[in-house]
């Protein structure tokens, strides 16, 4: 008996029934037989996939990008207001160097805050993730502390510097996990 194989669900082709129950997917634990006749069905992994965590990344993009865009521009508007008035001709103003990695350091700490704190808070998870309904929590499935929140902010660093084969690990991990779910050992479940 064949059955259609599909990317991101266990169906599994050429199983032979042995003794009223299908070997090779029982065995993984990835099919029940529950089913009329003894059909096999895919089981759905109660790990969040790529698709939703991207949602949730998107979500919570848009949100930061709207509290720290304003900020970032009442910093550096007057650099641009400058520019474009030619009053660059002889390079950036001195105090260029002084406001642009300040305004990078703080958008950085509130991006680590605001994934920190609420991951590790009774929400267990960024505002994108509680509107998905998605939870992380450390390998037992407990809510995570503020340290692991932030050993899992610093790990998505490495995430992204990788060509973001990180956050890319998490389509083909049977857990679901990305290099930083790894890193913190964490996992992110559908609520």
């Amino acid at each position: 008996m064949r059955y259609p194989e599909r990317a991101g669900w266990y169906f599994l082709s050429r199983l032979r029934r042995e003794s009223g129950a299908w070997s090779g997917a029982l065995a993984l634990g990835r099919c029940d037989t529950g089913a009329p006749g003894g059909v096999p069905v895919p089981v759905v992994s109660p790990y969040a996939g790529f698709w939703i965590r991207f949602l949730a990344l998107i979500i919570d993009r848009v949100l930061l990008g709207a509290v720290l865009g304003p900020l970032s521009a009442i910093f550096l508007l007057p650099l641009m207001i400058s520019a474009s008035r030619g009053g660059m001709e002889d390079g950036p103003p001195p105090w260029f160097f002084t406001t642009l990695p300040f305004v990078i350091l703080l958008s950085l700490v509130a991006q680590w805050l605001y994934e920190a704190l609420l991951t590790s808070s009774s929400w267990q998870g960024t505002v994108g993730k509680k509107l998905l309904k998605l939870k992380v929590t450390d390998m037992a499935g407990n809510r995570i502390s503020f340290g692991r929140a932030t050993g899992r902010f610093f790990g998505k660093i490495l995430s992204t510097i990788a060509c973001h084969l990180g956050f890319i690990m998490v389509a083909f991990t049977e857990r679901k996990q990305g290099l930083h779910d790894m890193i913190a050992g964490t996992l992110v479940w559908k609520a």
